[in-house]
């Protein structure tokens, strides 16, 4: 079974076409086309052709593709903040809990015998990242929003910020790749963009 047919959660498929001759009219600035899916239940497709959910969803938005490379640019950035505050975040508490030679070469052990997986557990960010954060996701709002003029910048941060949640959102702006997002802060919160 292909996993296409099937989620076992809640998902959102996140793909980017960048069309050569078709354009929307009336338009000089070049668009890609945002192509997503989500389902709000586990689905398991057995047949295509009996097929059909009320909890799956499908829809595209045009975007202009400055503003894509734009906003994955900065939240390449942001990431990298967030990156540097966890780790001088764990250096600190490291510092603070002395261990002995045996634990030590106990822990790399552990360390290298785990593949690396992508850090979710929650950040708490200084002042200055979290401002950088709500402009960041003030423009994925605006973006998203089926109503862009009526989108007003964020005064707080919508989910909890993860690296996960971060490097999902990064990846979900870069035009030359997919994503599926499963964070169930972030998740909903995209959707509910969508709506």
């Amino acid at each position: 079974e292909s996993r296409a047919a099937n989620a076992s959660n809640k998902e959102i498929n996140i793909q980017w076409y960048i069309p050569s001759l078709a354009k929307p009219s009336n338009d000089t600035e070049t668009k890609v086309l945002l192509l997503y899916a989500y389902n709000t239940k586990p689905v398991k497709i057995s047949n295509m052709k009996i097929f059909s959910s009320v909890s799956m969803f499908s829809g595209y938005l045009w975007i202009p593709l400055a503003r894509v490379i734009s906003l994955q640019e900065k939240l390449s950035n942001l990431k990298q903040e967030v990156e540097m505050l966890m780790q001088s975040s764990k250096s600190l508490s490291s510092a603070s809990e002395p261990k002995s030679f045996l634990e030590q070469s106990e822990t790399l052990e552990i360390i290298l015998s785990k593949k690396p997986k992508m850090n979710v557990a929650k950040v708490h960010l200084d002042e200055k990242t979290e401002e950088v954060a709500k402009r960041c996701l003030s423009e994925v709002k605006a973006l998203l929003s089926v109503v862009p003029a009526l989108s007003l910048p964020l005064t707080e941060i919508p989910f909890d910020v993860t690296l996960q949640s971060i490097a999902s959102l990064e990846d979900m702006f870069d035009p030359t790749k997919g994503c599926i997002i499963t964070e169930e802060s972030l998740f909903n919160w995209i959707i509910s963009l969508f709506h």
